[in-house]
């Protein structure tokens, strides 16, 4: 972006309008499912894509921010195109969507520590040594189920050090873990064709039949033919070019931002047009524990165009409205400055994204308070009711019970719906 102001200054708005025009020239619709194509806005399934901020990005340097205040650092603040409405300048360009979103600026948690926060991020528990629970996406992946895709329905894109599970719904609903966004799907290809492919499989089936000899339960619980079945259609499937940028234009890859996260975001928009029910995107990274300001203003520059370029893109293919965008982390950080200029874990009040899908847009709910004295925001919002609000909106009863292999009635999310969004 530096190299496009070098020459000449531009403003904010105007290079994004241009921007945004090239956008509309340069994206087309490529045909990776005919009859999801010729869906339109609230018509199509609705898809979740989740952009997960691994680490607990700082609400004070992203959508709340305080300058000005004894909490508030060296953050400024910039005009967005929702009134009234002001968010870190280190996001000009996410400053003209926002107003397709709303802003939470109430999140509560019950964990501080890591791994404990993202496990409740994900599925709206507390982990127990008992069982796993599902993740969001696996939820949605079981619950909204098309038989007429080919690839995965729960998609993992990005290095993720807790990519989510399928927990006691079973393995078949794991996350389908993409490293390298854009890149080559690894084991997806056979290494021999024609015959020796054939003479393989015929060896396989041999193998598999004698292992089923008086061990059907075992069979059954493995879901080994099943797994062998869908990898085998998924290798043949044309579907498969949603993982692929190869045939992207170089500036609309750019425009997301030339990075892992940037190409993961537009992966995920493609997977969307093909059908895919969640899609998790995550940049690492925000555990900002020093040098929180510089840790930031690096991360904003991943994020703003990558979340800029995303809404934008759906927007203009008619997706936004049966796409519900989530941009979150586990928890936020502290409204205190610490002696290595960073903030510490705080989950008593961080801010999240969400729009899309049918939600609420425009909105901004909650407060939090200015002096950091309050430990509590105004109108706290547990972050299990976000995982309920999205179940609900995509037509899932969140408090549907399931029985778990230990013959445990489990709802799926015990969190409330948030009014302000529905």
């Amino acid at each position: 972006m530096t190299a496009l102001f070098a020459s000449q200054p531009i403003d904010r708005r105007c290079w994004l309008q241009r921007t945004v025009a090239g956008l509309g020239l340069a994206f087309a619709l490529p045909t990776l499912d005919a009859r999801a194509a010729k869906r339109r806005g609230s018509e199509r399934p609705t898809s979740l894509i989740t952009l997960f901020l691994d680490g607990g990005p700082s609400q004070l340097e992203t959508w709340d921010p305080h300058p000005g205040t004894g909490i508030g650092g060296d953050t400024t603040e910039i005009e967005t195109r929702l009134p009234g409405l002001k968010i870190g300048s280190d996001y000009q360009q996410t400053a003209e969507i926002i107003n397709e979103l709303s802003v939470i600026r109430s999140l509560v948690s019950s964990e501080g520590n890591h791994a404990r926060g993202v496990y409740l991020a994900k599925t709206g528990y507390t982990p127990d040594l008992t069982l796993i629970h599902p993740a969001i996406g696996a939820i949605l992946a079981r619950e909204r189920w098309d038989n007429s895709i080919e690839i995965p329905q729960h998609v993992s894109l990005g290095t993720n050090p807790s990519p989510a599970r399928g927990g006691f719904l079973g393995a078949r609903y794991d996350a389908y873990k993409v490293y390298d966004p854009g890149g080559q799907l690894r084991n997806v290809a056979s290494r021999v064709k024609g015959d020796r492919q054939s003479r393989r499989l015929e060896g396989l089936k041999v193998v598999s039949r004698a292992f089923s000899r008086g061990r059907l339960t075992a069979t059954r619980r493995t879901q080994h033919q099943l797994m062998v079945d869908r990898a085998l259609s998924m290798m043949s499937s044309d579907q498969l070019k949603a993982f692929q940028i190869d045939d992207e234009p170089r500036s609309r890859v750019e425009l997301y931002g030339d990075s892992r996260f940037g190409r993961g975001c537009l992966v995920a928009r493609k997977l969307v047009q093909a059908g895919v029910r969640a899609i998790e995107v995550t940049l690492p990274g925000w555990d900002s524990h020093g040098d929180n300001f510089e840790t930031h203003r690096e991360l904003a520059a991943v994020l703003d165009p990558a979340l800029f370029a995303l809404i934008t893109d759906l927007k203009k293919h008619d997706l936004l409205d049966s796409t519900i965008v989530m941009v979150l982390g586990e928890f936020g950080r502290t409204p205190t400055v610490n002696a290595l200029d960073g903030r510490d874990h705080w989950p008593s009040g961080f801010s999240a994204l969400v729009g899309g899908g049918g939600l609420a847009a425009g909105r901004v709910l909650g407060a939090t308070d200015p002096s950091g004295r309050k430990r509590k925001p105004d109108q706290p919002i547990p972050i299990t009711d976000l995982l309920a609000t999205v179940l609900s909106r995509m037509g899932v009863d969140h408090e549907k019970k399931v029985v778990t292999p230990i013959g445990r009635p489990m709802a799926y999310c015990e969190g409330t719906p948030i009014p302000g969004l529905l």
